[in-house]
């Protein structure tokens, strides 16, 4: 063995090649710091838009006492049926339900109401509010025209009705 080589069983490792962060240790193994890279999201939106969206429903939900929900991706040929067979999906909560349903790719934005909601929410107070959300979407602010649909839908439909 020469002076300065290190080995690894068969193998021997001149420290001299290591790259930044590794050192050969007395048992002849390679040790190697690494940077630590947490893995990167991979949808639409980051984590800071996400928890935006995400309080922006909940609020929304809590103030009027609506389920609000939000679909992107396709609705199919016939958006409106796309949307109202994903409105149907919700369950027991549909008639207290409203969909806002958008396909970027398709150019098309939906709002579903369930009957319960369509008092609340007429489709006058919906269209202004899509309106507004087409408006933010051209300028390429897809999180921000969702948000601002939101509180217009929610001051729209008002407080929930006291019991």
């Amino acid at each position: 063995m020469g002076h300065g080589e290190l080995t690894h069983g068969d193998v021997r490792v001149d420290p001299a090649e290591l790259g930044p962060g590794a050192a050969v240790t007395a048992s002849g193994r390679v040790s190697a710091a690494r940077m630590y890279e947490p893995p990167t999201p991979s949808g639409l939106f980051n984590p800071t838009q996400l928890a935006r969206l995400d309080e922006a429903l909940t609020l929304a939900s809590r103030e009027t006492g609506l389920d609000f929900t939000i679909y992107l991706g396709e609705l199919g040929e016939d958006s409106r049926v796309g949307a109202e067979r994903l409105h149907d999906s919700i369950g027991e909560r549909a008639p207290w339900s409203v969909l806002i349903a958008v396909s970027p790719g398709e150019r098309v934005v939906e709002v579903v109401t369930g009957a319960e909601a369509h008092r609340r929410l007429p489709d006058r107070g919906a269209k202004l509010a899509v309106m507004s959300m087409v408006a933010s979407f051209k300028e390429g602010d897809l999180i921000g025209g969702l948000i601002s649909g939101l509180r217009m839908m929610t001051d729209q439909a008002g407080p929930a009705p006291r019991d």
